[in-house]
């Protein structure tokens, strides 16, 4: 997105006060509807109940978040809780400041890189593996404590590795041979100087100090990783710099590991355990390219989840007996949040790889099987926190720490069912807003292991990991109307079984057009938008259609990309395609920009795109994406459509009413071979 500095448009020179937001128009209005004007008193009176409601929610809110931290005042029984809390909010408010200003183009890098910062599950993993360990101790793990942290730290590590490599891929694709030469080897310097204090205070015994302090510094940098992804030129700069932080901090939890009386076989541990993980994140991103991102970001997501579960798990199985019930808390929600991000992900992750179907699981009793299940984990929380209540169930006669220990494996199972449940009840044209709804609750998981192990790095960590991937789910929501609240808990209040079989009825015929038609019209075209879609990341058409766009540019015409928020199968997937191609920043327009432009266009170019161009999300109210904003491709004096065949459809699994339009022609076969033969011809 272009803001904050001059734009001329068609000789005219327009500030941005000039661009105003994108609003989705209101539903067509019915024949015989008469229009009342309304008075300036009537106007304000709507405009005072407007801003007397949004009051009323805001304050809500506050009196939410009083009633929150005063509950958590009167029920901590440590004064380091509370300066876990101040943390915790503080990381949480400069997570919120800085996710804002990440541009859309980069929201894919930005899921990438917070998902490797999520690896620092890998704290827990570590400590676990200190925790009880002796000089008599083998490579091998010797306790279910110290297995549970081997697991932690070997899927962490393939986070770690895993994302920071794929990020760096991805923002490499951005990168221009005019962008000037980045010098990251200085960043060395202080990154060594801060390790090499950190070695020497070991020396000096101040460790605890110096450890603290080198965790500080992991977590400004993985604020300020998020916000260097605020632009393309900064974008690599945060990428190092989330490296950086992560390093940190791994670097800050070997030296409390030492603390705690760690012995070489766990460092050793630790090392073998971090080198397999880390070999597998990097085999991982070998192979993944821009097309299959939303899946392996998924897939990673799926890894931190197991990753928190077994590290809370791992931490009651080392320490059962001697837990307070703030820690006992963090555990359970641990283990609760971990369940639901990892079977959640391997759904998300199925649907997205084409592994199962995307249309929604429609069970009649949806909603009370989620109430249900929510309802019986809140009841174990409570068996768990306070055993005797088991007297009052069938797990009486039970010691309280069985009581716990079933408590939290039935929070294990119940919560993992619950995710799969959520997540396969969300159809696949929501699986955008679904990813970063995972990227949401590692971040949680994350926050609940830092309260649990009182570490205030993880707190911040997850803080910011979690603030930003409910940004990114508002937006998305936004940009897709829907509900937010519907999206999280699995498509609640929604009606089942709807899956746009009752939507208006198409009439009219599809013109097919041909690669010699689609030639000239651009050949005789002024301004031309192209607006590809998943598609065209499914052909790998991208090369292809960045040499048209270059073509038809160098011969003095406005070619312009038109991108949708949701565009492909995860924000910003399309750009980083795009970028892949070497198609130039200034071509590239969001939704928001560029939408007004088609009623001016010559020719419109839709390759690979369904869903996001469908005029049936503003015409037809019985059809599953209406209210969703889109691209209005139809309002071009002509437009080509490239499909596979006519009976394709989009991830919403609806025809395109736009095909039968008479100023639309659909040229069909595969989308590569079709650019390929259209690049020649010009």
């Amino acid at each position: 997105a272009v803001q904050n500095m001059l734009i001329s448009y068609n000789g005219e020179a327009r500030w941005p006060d000039k661009i105003t937001p994108f609003n989705p128009p209101p539903p067509p209005r019915k024949a015989g509807d008469d229009v009342a004007e309304k008075t300036e008193d009537e106007l304000m009176h709507e405009a005072n109940e407007k801003q007397n409601a949004l009051f009323i929610r805001n304050a809500g809110i506050a009196s939410l978040a009083a009633a929150a931290l005063l509950a958590f005042g009167f029920n901590t029984d440590s004064h380091d809780s509370v300066s876990l809390m101040a943390t915790f909010a503080l990381a949480g408010l400069a997570g919120y400041q800085v996710v804002w200003g990440v541009a859309p183009a980069l929201h894919s890098p930005l899921m990438a890189v917070t998902n490797a910062i999520s690896g620092m599950t890998a704290v827990g993993g570590m400590l676990l593996l200190a925790n009880g360990a002796s000089e008599t101790s083998g490579i091998i793990p010797d306790s279910p404590s110290h297995w549970m942290g081997a697991i932690a730290t070997t899927l962490s590590f393939v986070n770690i590795v895993g994302g920071f490599l794929i990020t760096g891929k991805m923002l490499d694709l951005f990168r221009r041979p005019e962008d000037p030469k980045e010098f990251f080897e200085l960043y060395a310097i202080p990154s060594a100087l801060l390790i090499a204090g950190l070695g020497a205070s070991y020396f000096s015994g101040n460790i605890e100090n110096v450890s603290g302090s080198v965790a500080i510094a992991s977590a400004i940098c993985c604020i300020a990783a998020i916000a260097g992804l605020a632009d393309q030129k900064t974008a690599r700069t945060g990428n190092i710099l989330g490296i950086a932080g992560v390093s940190f901090g791994l670097a800050s939890t070997a030296a409390d590991m030492s603390i705690v009386g760690a012995t070489a076989p766990a460092f050793e541990q630790v090392g073998i355990l971090g080198g397999v993980g880390a070999a597998i994140g990097a085999a991982v991103a070998s192979v993944v390219g821009p097309t299959e991102l939303p899946q392996t970001v998924a897939g990673f997501h799926s890894l931190v989840g197991i990753a928190a579960m077994v590290g809370a798990a791992g931490e009651y199985l080392g320490n059962a007996g001697e837990l307070d019930a703030g820690t006992l808390s963090a555990i359970y929600l641990a283990v609760f949040i971990g369940g639901i991000t990892f079977t959640g992900s391997v759904v998300a992750f199925s649907k997205l790889a084409g592994m199962m179907k995307s249309a929604p699981l429609a069970l009649p009793v949806r909603d009370q099987l989620n109430l249900g299940m929510v309802g019986i984990l809140a009841l174990g929380m409570a068996a768990f926190l306070d055993p005797s209540l088991a007297n009052l169930s069938f797990l009486q006669g039970l010691d309280a720490e069985a009581v716990r220990l079933s408590s939290l494996e039935m929070a294990a199972v119940l919560s993992s069912v619950l995710g799969f449940h959520l997540v396969a009840s969300i159809g696949g044209p929501d699986m955008p807003v679904v990813i970063t709804v995972l990227n949401s609750y590692s971040g949680w998981a994350l926050c609940a292991e830092g309260f649990l192990l009182n570490n205030p790095l993880l707190a911040q960590v997850g803080a910011l990991i979690g603030f930003s991937g409910a940004i990114l789910t508002w937006i998305m929501c936004e940009a897709m109307g829907r509900s937010i609240t519907a999206v999280i808990f699995g498509g609640a209040g929604k009606p089942v079984a709807n899956n746009g079989n009752d939507s208006t009825e198409i009439e009219g015929d599809i013109t097919i057009g041909s690669v010699d038609n689609m030639m000239e019209s651009l050949l005789e075209a002024k301004n031309i938008i192209i607006v590809p879609g998943y598609g065209l990341a499914v052909a790998q058409a991208q090369f292809a259609v960045a040499d048209i766009a270059k073509k038809l540019k160098g011969m003095g015409k406005n070619v312009r990309f038109g991108i949708h928020p949701v565009a492909g199968r995860m924000p910003g997937q399309l750009n980083v395609l795009l970028a892949e191609a070497s198609v130039p920043y200034d071509m590239v327009f969001e939704m928001e920009e560029i939408n007004d432009d088609f009623e001016g266009t010559d020719v419109t170019l839709v390759i690979g795109a369904s869903d996001t161009v469908s005029s049936a999300a503003e015409d037809d109210p019985n059809c599953s994406i209406y209210g969703m904003p889109v691209l209005r491709v139809w309002k071009s004096h002509l437009v080509f459509v490239l499909k596979r065949t006519i009976g394709n459809t989009g991830y919403a699994g609806m025809e395109n009413p736009i095909l039968y339009k008479d100023n639309v022609e659909v040229v069909l076969g595969d989308a590569h071979e079709t650019c390929e033969a259209l690049r020649s011809a010009i």
